[in-house]
């Protein structure tokens, strides 16, 4: 069905403004576009630091009416969500921007969703359950992983199940987004490190993917080459301007490879920790991804030292099972090199049968994985990431 809905609903592409001070410009498209009373949707750390600051000034100076919703934390529940509905109906706000990491831009595109269907949240996740066009979706990301800002889809945690449920629909697509580097510069290095693995995850699980396609494969490939490159720069020196637009950029061109081409188990794994333990979801793909990349290479051996040799590591004269190790013995030492571990320290033995079980309900019901696995593979899979 997600092939159906990308192959013959293809997805918007938002307009991007890049650059250092292009979250500025993108104030100025708010104004030119109309908008007169704008929800912001963002974290209150965010907003301590002074990042949101520049923002408002100009939208003042723009005469947009606009109020701000901080109270987003990682992996939101529905009901942090349906406040800030709230306060949108109270404000009659006609746009919502997002601002932030992945969660507050989720937030923003489910909460501009909300604002047109008065129908509980439960009843948008699933795929094309958005049955009226949201308000304006107008995003400004301050990490370099999550992509959200080019997607057909957001995530939201339901509090009953403990699960984080997807809603996916063309209509969630930003109308622009502001990839501004400056804003990136004080992620500390741990950030830095986790969301950039998000991004290359993003890539590398739509690249190997059954519906990966050529125009995926384009974004893909560049993703991957950035982010190998210049991940390991951010990371020494956040305050390289040139590495932080390039990651942005990245995350970018990843979250339109899986917008079509879709995800894979790393992600389905890595939901579950969110769900579990609130484990930062680019922490938890950084984690999870060596150990899907070792399941995968029998089935994604081609695909995988097809990335080997765009990103140097080889070249054509060697066989593809060498390459295919080689490039996922890079992001093992990618990983090291910027500091993930190979294990997760909140991970309870008790809780591997529930997470297997989540994990292969999500991707056998979404993700066209090059090589499924069983739930007893998957809770092996799993128990390797207990911390000892």
């Amino acid at each position: 069905m997600l092939k159906l809905v990308t192959v013959f609903i293809p997805a918007p592409k938002p307009t991007i403004y890049s650059g250092a001070g292009s979250s500025l410009k993108l104030c100025e498209s708010l104004n030119y576009m109309g908008v007169n009373r704008l929800l912001i949707v963002t974290d209150e750390m965010l907003v301590k630091l002074g990042l949101l600051e520049p923002i408002e000034q100009r939208l003042k100076a723009l005469n947009i009416e606009f109020v701000v919703f901080d109270k987003v934390v990682p992996d939101p529940g529905y009901q942090i969500v349906e406040a800030g509905v709230d306060l949108g109906v109270t404000h009659k706000c006609d746009a919502v921007l997002g601002f932030g990491g992945g969660s507050s831009l989720d937030a923003a595109k489910i909460i501009a969703a909300r604002l047109t269907n008065p129908v509980p949240i439960k009843k948008l996740v699933g795929v094309l359950k958005v049955k009226v066009a949201p308000v304006p979706i107008f995003t400004i990301p301050t990490t370099a992983g999550t992509g959200s800002e080019t997607t057909i889809a957001a995530v939201v945690s339901d509090p009953d199940t403990n699960q984080k449920t997807p809603v996916i629909d063309p209509k969630l697509v930003p109308v622009a987004a502001a990839l501004d580097p400056v804003l990136m510069t004080g992620l500390p290095p741990q950030i830095t490190a986790a969301t950039g693995m998000d991004a290359l995850t993003h890539a590398v699980e739509s690249y190997i993917s059954r519906h990966a396609a050529p125009d995926t494969d384009v974004y893909a490939l560049s993703a991957v080459k950035m982010i190998m490159k210049y991940l390991p720069v951010a990371y020494k020196d956040g305050n390289n301007l040139e590495a932080r637009e390039a990651m942005a950029l990245a995350s970018f061109y990843a979250g339109a490879a899986f917008t079509k081409a879709n995800l894979g188990y790393v992600h389905a794994i890595a939901h579950q920790f969110g769900a579990f333990y609130h484990t930062p979801h680019g922490l938890a793909n950084a984690i999870v991804l060596p150990k899907v990349l070792d399941y995968s290479l029998p089935a994604a051996t081609e695909r995988l030292a097809q990335l080997a040799v765009a990103t140097g590591l080889g070249d054509h004269s060697e066989a593809e099972p060498v390459l295919a190790q080689k490039f996922v013995d890079s992001v093992k030492a990618l990983n090291q090199q910027i500091g993930i571990p190979s294990t997760l320290d909140k991970l309870k033995q008790e809780d591997i049968p529930a997470i297997a079980k989540g994990a292969l309900k999500e991707a056998h019901y979404l993700y066209p994985v090059p090589r499924y696995m069983n739930n007893k593979q998957c809770q092996a899979m799993v128990s390797a990431m207990l911390a000892s």
